[in-house]
């Protein structure tokens, strides 16, 4: 079976084309030029397509015609897992195919999921399979851009400037205390859910996921993709 899965943010959209659950590729249109996600589909003509995205889409419609079968993630949508999230219609749909792809990931496990973009998110799941909920953090640039805006002298700091610990001079300040805060906070979660749960795995997932797995001491997976492999396996359990 041929699938597509479609993540839809508010400036790009991210495709995986998956045969038989395997992952065969993934790609990135921008949302501005839709003739080219429109090219895309038509030239697989897939089985089934899943749709997530941050707002209404105008081309879903024309999206509906180059499949078997559409569906678009919402939070009616059947899961693969129990979802004990207490409002569930204000959970984002990039957490639920998190989710959804770290339980496809790895199986029978307690999983802390990661998910570090723009905000970061912590999303816990049992070896059960049931979604206990998590926790939103801003992410990395938010960090450094509230620092800029909310003061009158700190400068805009990027991840590129050496986070070292004490810091000699503002600019290394800003970033050892942003990037380190973010470790220790990422490190922090890891240990609670270990202490609460014992036995936990972790993923992590989002833009800045290589950036961070690197400075974490420990050994976590790492997965740019679990979006998309969560879409595709909440497509399956759907069609």
């Amino acid at each position: 079976m041929l699938n597509i899965a479609i993540d839809r943010g508010n400036s790009f959209t991210k495709t995986g084309l998956f045969k038989n659950g395997k992952l065969l590729a993934s790609n990135l249109f921008p949302n501005t030029e839709t003739s080219q996600l429109m090219q895309y589909l038509g030239k697989y003509h897939p089985d089934a397509i899943i749709i997530s995205s941050v707002a209404l889409d105008d081309d879903l419609d024309e999206i509906k015609t180059m499949a078997g079968q559409v569906m678009q993630l919402t939070h009616h949508t059947n899961l693969p897992f129990s979802n004990l999230y207490k409002t569930p219609e204000t959970l984002g749909k990039d957490r639920m195919a998190a989710v959804a792809g770290a339980q496809t990931l790895i199986k029978n496990e307690n999983i802390l999921i990661i998910d570090a973009g723009t905000a970061v998110t912590y999303d816990f799941i049992t070896k059960d399979n049931q979604y206990l909920g998590g926790d939103i953090t801003p992410g990395l640039n938010m960090r450094f851009k509230a620092l800029n805006t909310f003061t009158h002298q700190l400068p805009l700091v990027k991840k590129e400037e050496p986070a070292i610990f004490p810091g000699q001079q503002t600019n290394g300040a800003i970033a050892s205390g942003v990037i380190n805060g973010m470790v220790f906070e990422m490190e922090g979660y890891c240990r609670f859910c270990e202490e609460k749960w014992h036995s936990v795995q972790t993923i992590i997932t989002g833009g800045d996921s290589d950036f961070f797995v690197k400075k974490l001491k420990r050994s976590i997976f790492v997965n740019p993709n679990l979006v998309l492999i969560g879409l595709n396996r909440i497509l399956e359990h759907n069609v």
